[in-house]
Order: structure tokens, then sequence, then C-alpha cells
């Protein structure tokens, strides 16, 4: 406590500190609800930023701080009530900047936004929320004044996630690549067709937003009558593809079965989380998306189902280096069922394209 409240110091706006209490929430970082001696002030959430995942804070802390000033502009401007509800605030050190850094560990600072909360379930109602939601993040993204960085390069680069998994292929490190060759094999088969956003960038036919790029349900705060309040946990927000958006949610949302199932015969697509999810997103997002990007909407869902089977078999095949495992075959199982998913969105795809057609039309 002593040390936590030594660190509040060094953000002067946050005042005298009551209490300090962990909050379980969040695998990246840790989190901590501030209480403030002052009743009537607000309370605070204070972080410890993980940079090793992070790496450069320096970069991540302002384009939290653009995106967040940029959207606070634009509610401003539409004369937004409760825009402090609506958009997360962080605090200023004593160094000036949106972090501090104790000599070992970054720290920030935001304010807490009292009687909201945040959801884990999947419903069909969330999902459609969620899609609107960050349709309309994008959206209120797309005159930002200034470029971002990219806070985990190449984090969601399907050509760059290949030539990892072909790396792993060539060295097969700890001699695994005898069990793998056949579901190496059929990855191969469609790696040219799962590499056509970046080609089509590229070619200057596929641009790159602003997204969030960890489109979940739990990164939205709702108020007591399950209102969307804002968009958090702003750490990934980067130039990306759309597809990072809408094909990342409904590889869990829309999965039947946990990403490590090992009973492939229950792992099917949920079509009805994808019509809602859809359905909010194409209404928020459908008067600045280009026509092929909406064209390929469903080749981002069945895109995000296959990067992590090539990123959990790569990682298999390099000793388990980069995935946490619970046993020794964690990530084969992990590789097959994400596989098996991407085969059952394939099967999906013209029932998708078909709907979006609807969506785009009404």
């Amino acid at each position: 406590m002593e040390i936590l409240t030594s660190i509040i110091s060094h953000f002067p706006e946050a005042g005298e500190v009551k209490k300090i209490s962990p909050l379980t929430s969040g695998l990246i970082n840790k989190t901590y609800l501030v209480q403030t001696l002052d009743d009537s002030a607000s309370d605070y959430i204070l972080q410890c930023i993980n940079h090793q995942v992070f790496t450069d804070v320096d970069m991540l802390q302002h384009n939290i701080e653009v995106v967040t000033a940029h959207i606070r502009k634009k509610l401003e401007e539409k004369q937004t009530k409760d825009i402090d509800r609506k958009v997360l605030r962080f605090l200023k050190s004593d160094t000036g900047k949106t972090y501090y850094f104790d000599g070992e560990k970054y720290w920030r600072m935001c304010v807490f936004i009292p009687d909201s909360r945040t959801l884990d379930a999947v419903t069909p109602e969330s999902s459609y929320l969620v899609g609107l939601k960050f349709g309309e993040f994008e959206a209120m993204l797309t005159d930002l004044p200034e470029p971002l960085g990219e806070t985990i390069p190449d984090f969601h680069n399907m050509k760059f996630r290949i030539q990892q998994l072909r790396e792993a292929v060539q060295k097969d490190a700890v001699g695994r690549m005898e069990k793998v060759r056949c579901l190496v094999d059929e990855i191969e088969r469609d790696a040219d067709e799962m590499c056509c956003a970046e080609r089509l960038f590229q070619e200057g036919k596929l641009p790159k937003r602003i997204c969030h790029c960890d489109t979940k349900v739990s990164n939205m705060l709702f108020d007591d009558k399950g209102e969307v309040l804002c968009v958090i946990d702003l750490d990934t927000v980067m130039p990306s593809f759309v597809f990072s958006d809408f094909g990342d949610f409904l590889r869990s949302a829309a999965n039947t079965a946990p990403e490590d199932e090992p009973d492939l015969n229950k792992i099917h697509f949920k079509f009805d989380i994808f019509k809602h999810f859809a359905k909010g997103y194409i209404e928020s997002a459908k008067h600045f998306l280009t026509p092929l990007e909406i064209e390929l909407l469903p080749y981002a869902v069945t895109l995000f189902p296959y990067m992590q089977a090539v990123r959990f078999l790569a990682d298999y095949i390099n000793g388990d280096t980069y995935y946490q495992i619970n046993y020794a075959e964690h990530n084969y199982v992990r590789a097959l069922a994400q596989y098996k998913l991407y085969k059952e969105t394939k099967k999906n795809v013209p029932e998708m394209k078909a709907y979006i057609e609807t969506l785009v039309k009404s």
C-alpha cells in the first residue's frame, strides 16, 4: 500500500488516498481501484503497464491520448451529456506525461467511471451492442488528426504469422514436424488466399483504419440500464484492417466451444451471434466502409480462427515458447480446434455474404 500511495503521489490531480483495492479484471496489466478521501471528488483506476508486452510505453500512451482527446472533442461538438462517462480520461503525472516510471515499472491513472460495469456473457443482444459500439468507435476515428503507432507490431498481420510458421517448420526445434505435417500442409493450401488483405493493401486497394484490435464484450462499460457508456482497454488501438475488429470478436464469441476444445465435434459457428454483431457493426460503420471492405467482412470471420491456428501450431512446433500451456499437447489441441472453427466459418461464407448484403441495402 505504501509503495502504491507513493506512486499515486506523482499524479497531483488524484489528491489524498483513502483506500486502494486490487481489481481482478485484466490479463495483461495489474489494476487497482483508488478511492480518495474527498467523497465529492473522483475515484481513480491505477494500472501497472506491462512493458514486456507494450515495449514503447511513450508511444502507447500517446496513442491513447490522441484517441481519447479526439473522441472527447467529437462528443463536445454534439453537446453530449455526461462526457466523462462516455470516454476515458487519463491523469498527467508530475513529469507532464500520462504515465509515471518508478525506475522499474510504468504506471498510469484514469478517472474511475462510477455506476458502470462490464459484461462477460455473449448473447445476441450484447453482440449487437458490441458491434454497434465498435463500429461507432472506428467511425469517430476516421478523421484522426495524426497517425498512430503500432503498439504491438504485426499483431494481426497474416503474412507475418505465416512466415513465423514456415520458420518454425524449417527449424523443427523439438522434432514435432512428423506429427503435424498433415495439418501444416492443410494450412499452407489456403495461405495465399488468407494473406489477401496484406496483398490488397500493398496494391493500394485496401485501407488501414484506426481499430481497437481487441473487440470483446468485456472491453466496454455499461450503465445500470444496460446501455453502453464507452469503450475501454485502449492499449491495442492502432492502425489495422477493419477485419481486426470484425473477425476477432466472432472468433471467440461465435464459437460453440472453448478455443482449446479437444472434441472437434463440439466446435460449430453460431450464426445468430454473427447476425446480431454484423447488424450492429454495419449500422454504425457502413457510411465509411469501402465496398471492398464490406465485401471482405466474411473473409475476416474466417481469417481469425485461421490466424490463431497458425500461431498455436507455430508455437507447438517451436516447443511451446510463447503461450502458456496446461499439458504437453495443449498448443496442438488449440491449433486443431481453431482450424476446425476456421473450416466451420468457411461453410458459412455464402450465407454471411447474403446477410451482409441485406444490411447494406437497408
